[in-house]
């Protein structure tokens, strides 16, 4: 892609107006080939930016120095128009068609330039999206909706009762739509018994989903990932979960059913989310806290830690006072 191109596409202010080399790729200022191009956010990382054999660096205005001998891409946010970049330049994959031994039944509908890779199972009345590549092993269930240009990949296992939008990554391993876990139990026998699973689960386009993550079918209603969620690998998510548009989940969180996630929401590692809960707007909850049965977290910005999550400058504030009685203590027995 030819420099002028990738500023327009990137909305950039090219200096000089003139510079027009072939990029092909990104890379680190340390890797960096005069082919590819860097990034610099901050003024520790400039020179390294200004003096590799990038072909141009992507900066501020305000870190964007008076003269360079390098070419530069001027925008707001470097760091995330670097990672446009990388997605600009970054060669499609080719699309292979049907391997000779995927089992497709002959009611599936399948789209234009669909590759379904070796061993991969499309049962009846499913439907896949033009451009959307499933890999090998994976399984898609009856009736299973995919949209356009998803990338299914190897041995991720969909359910009957799933929809999946456009643009939508799930990556290997991932379950989507098995039953919840839900079971009523006997209150004279003490046997337990499966409550009704047979509702739908609706994943909204360009959601990723990471590797060996699992994600339940609504009990009698639906779970719901609205557009632009991005999941972590070996995150769980209940029935009837509804998670709102671009959250972000980090790796090993567990949400019970039927709780929420706020728009905009960031939720880190290993956190522990019970049922009814309801995490608002832009919440901030840290790795490892825990948010209690049918609790309700509201503060957008705010970020939330300990188990259970409180605001961080209360979890501080008493982290302070347990470690003023701890002293005490030991200045006691002293």
């Amino acid at each position: 892609m030819k420099l002028s191109a990738l500023a327009l596409a990137l909305g950039a202010e090219l200096r000089p107006a003139g510079a027009d080399a072939a990029i092909t790729g990104v890379a680190g200022a340390q890797a960096a080939s005069p082919e590819h191009i860097v990034f610099a956010e901050d003024p520790g990382a400039l020179p390294a930016a200004l003096a590799s054999h990038a072909a141009a660096v992507i900066v501020s205005a305000k870190l964007a120095p008076a003269s360079s001998d390098k070419p530069l891409l001027v925008v707001p946010q470097p760091r995330f128009s670097f990672a446009q970049a990388a997605h600009l330049l970054k060669p499609a994959d080719p699309f292979t068609g049907v391997h000779p031994t995927a089992v497709i039944d002959p009611s599936a509908t399948l789209g234009e330039a669909i590759s379904v890779a070796a061993y991969a199972v499309i049962e009846a009345g499913a439907q896949i999206g033009s451009g959307t590549r499933i890999g090998p092993g994976a399984v898609i269930g009856e009736g299973v909706k995919i949209g356009s240009a998803c990338r299914i990949h190897a041995r991720v296992v969909i359910y009957p009762g799933s929809e999946l939008g456009n643009h939508v990554v799930v990556k290997a391993g991932a379950v989507l739509g098995s039953d919840g876990f839900g079971y009523v139990r006997d209150a004279v026998t003490g046997e337990y018994l499966q409550f009704p699973q047979q509702g739908r689960l609706v994943i909204e386009d360009h959601v990723e989903i990471g590797a060996n993550a699992t994600i339940d079918r609504g009990a009698l209603e639906e779970t719901r990932i609205e557009s632009g969620v991005k999941i972590d690998n070996l995150v769980h998510l209940g029935h009837n979960v509804r998670v709102g548009r671009d959250v972000v989940i980090a790796a090993q969180t567990g949400v019970s059913g039927s709780s929420t996630i706020g728009r905009g929401a960031i939720v880190g590692g290993q956190v522990g989310i019970g049922d009814h809960a309801d995490i608002g707007e832009q919440v901030i909850l840290g790795s490892g806290s825990g948010v209690l049965t049918n609790k309700k977290v509201r503060a957008p910005g705010v970020v939330f830690w300990g188990r259970p999550a409180r605001p961080l400058r209360q979890y501080l504030k008493e982290l302070a006072a347990l470690s003023r009685l701890a002293r005490a203590s030991d200045n006691e027995e002293e």
